[in-house]
This record gives C-alpha cells, sequence and structure tokens, in this order.
C-alpha cells in the first residue's frame, strides 16, 4: 500500500509537471490572459518572471493607445493584436530585456523619424518600436499615434505593399504569423532558400486557413532551430 501510494504520488507529480509545461508552450488565445499571464510560448507562462509582467505598465499605456481611436483587440500568435476591421495595425511583443509594437505592412510607413527598427538583421523592413522602460511609452505618445494613425489611414484606403519579386509566394497566414512574431521572422529569413521553400510548400498545401495557422505554430521550433520542413 505504501507503495502503490508513493507509486501514484510520482506519476501524479509527474503528470502535473508535464501538464503545466504543455499548458506553458500553449499560445494564448485570449487577450485579456497577454496581459495577466503572458503569451504562452515558454515555460515562464503564468509566472512572475514572465515578461509582460516585467513590463505590464507600459505594455498596459500601449494598450489604452490603441485602444483610444477604437482598434479591435484581439489575441493573434499569442500577443495582443490591434486590428481595423479585417486588417491587422500592429502587434505587441515582451522579452527579457524590451517590449516593442510592431506595424503591420511596414513596408508602408513612412518614418520620418527614423524610430522605426527591423525586428532582427534578416527582416526586410523596419516596422517596430521598441522600448526599453516602461515609462517611454508616455514619453513616445505622440510619435506612436502618429504611426499608428498613418498605420490606419492606408487600411481605410485599403492600400497594401507591393509583394516582393521572390522565389516564392508567401501565403498570407505566415506572412502575419512572421510580422507577429521578431524571433520566428528574423530565422525564417535567414534560412536557406531551399529551407523556406520547404516551409513554403508544407504551409501552401493546406486547403483551408486554418489548417494552414495549425501547421505553421507545429512548425514554429522547428524553423527557430533552424532546420527545413523534412529535416529531423
Amino acid at each position: 500500500m505504501i507503495l502503490l501510494n508513493y507509486a501514484f504520488l510520482n506519476f501524479s507529480i509527474e503528470s502535473y509537471v508535464v501538464s503545466n509545461l504543455l499548458y506553458a508552450h500553449h499560445m494564448i488565445t485570449d487577450v485579456d490572459e497577454y496581459f495577466s499571464k503572458g503569451c504562452g510560448r515558454c515555460e515562464r507562462f503564468n509566472t512572475q518572471d514572465c515578461s509582460t509582467c516585467q513590463w505590464s505598465s507600459g505594455l498596459a499605456e500601449l494598450r489604452k493607445i490603441c485602444l483610444g481611436v477604437g482598434l479591435i483587440e484581439t489575441a493573434k500568435w499569442g500577443q495582443a493584436c490591434y486590428m481595423y476591421g479585417d486588417r491587422n495595425i500592429a502587434i505587441f511583443a515582451a522579452f527579457r530585456k524590451d517590449f516593442c509594437l510592431s506595424f503591420f505592412n511596414a513596408s508602408l510607413l513612412k518614418d520620418p523619424q527614423g524610430v522605426l527598427e527591423k525586428q532582427g538583421p534578416n527582416t526586410q523592413y523596419p516596422g517596430m518600436i521598441r522600448f526599453t522602460k516602461n515609462d517611454q511609452v508616455s514619453e513616445k505618445k505622440s510619435l506612436i499615434q502618429s504611426y499608428r494613425k498613418e498605420a490606419i489611414e492606408y487600411a481605410v484606403l485599403g492600400i497594401k505593399p507591393q509583394k516582393q519579386k521572390d522565389a516564392f509566394d508567401l501565403p498570407d497566414e505566415l506572412l502575419e504569423a512572421l510580422e507577429s512574431d521578431p524571433e520566428l521572422a528574423n530565422t525564417f529569413f535567414g534560412l536557406t532558400l531551399c529551407r523556406k521553400q520547404s516551409y513554403v510548400t508544407h504551409f501552401s498545401s493546406a486547403k483551408n486557413p486554418e489548417t494552414r495557422i495549425s501547421r505553421i505554430v507545429k512548425f514554429r521550433d522547428k524553423i527557430i532551430s533552424g532546420k527545413g520542413a523534412m529535416e529531423r
């Protein structure tokens, strides 16, 4: 009986740990959870060590700025995303050393102040405003509002960036994921042409958007590792 109870207790602890790790790596779909628990991409989800806790006041201020003009708030790719109609405008991301506001369709933005940064050395266009202190959001409020206004104007007018001439077209769901996830974008654009093609082929072969999104989520870690879709 003692051995049985010990085995059961040991199994219960292991099950608890595994289930929590699995849950921690499940990207959130409720936007309020992003601000209270995090994105769900790593084991720091729903802990005091989560980056959204560290930058909570700055993210809250960014949230006010985005909601102040009636943008639709939702969760996409585990992050807080803001939309005008059916068009993505901006998305948040929080890390250990900083947090940022990234604009979709970055190639359209004029950036007269020169404040926009690339998400990484391999990304094509600068579209991110980086913050290293919570109070920087308030300090840059008027600047953020001007870029937000420009992005919304493009959405109202239906203006979209010209597609880049490349060896292949990226599916819309992958483009959205790359614009939403700096780490993913930087790694993906740094892959060899053959490896990028392997993912594009695999994602594009899905007939509906839901399946394409599911495949992108499933293969995110593999892309980050620098491998192709068919590599082990």
